[in-house]
């Protein structure tokens, strides 16, 4: 992985993780926690939209939609695990 993949993907990663943070409200773990929540997510989204057959495109913009959904996923069973 090169410098410049790795500086994206901590990019989408925080981008994700901050809009994921909004969406999920009352769950966020500042900007080390919204990276690897993004990060993450991306994972996620990726894993959940291909097994749907959804696919959303290519590109940054995309990557942080997808990255996004997947952390909205991740912080919503992180929060069911913190009620439990």
């Amino acid at each position: 992985m090169s410098l410049q993949a790795l500086i994206i993907l901590i990019i989408v990663g925080a981008i994700a993780g901050w809009l994921a943070g909004i969406i999920v409200k009352g769950v966020g773990f500042g900007l080390i926690g919204n990276i690897i929540v993004g990060i993450v997510g991306a994972f996620i989204g990726s894993w959940v939209l291909g097994a749907l057959g959804v696919m959303i495109g290519g590109g940054i913009i995309a990557s942080i939609i997808n990255a996004t959904i997947g952390a909205v996923i991740l912080l919503f069973i992180i929060s069911l695990v913190k009620r439990a």
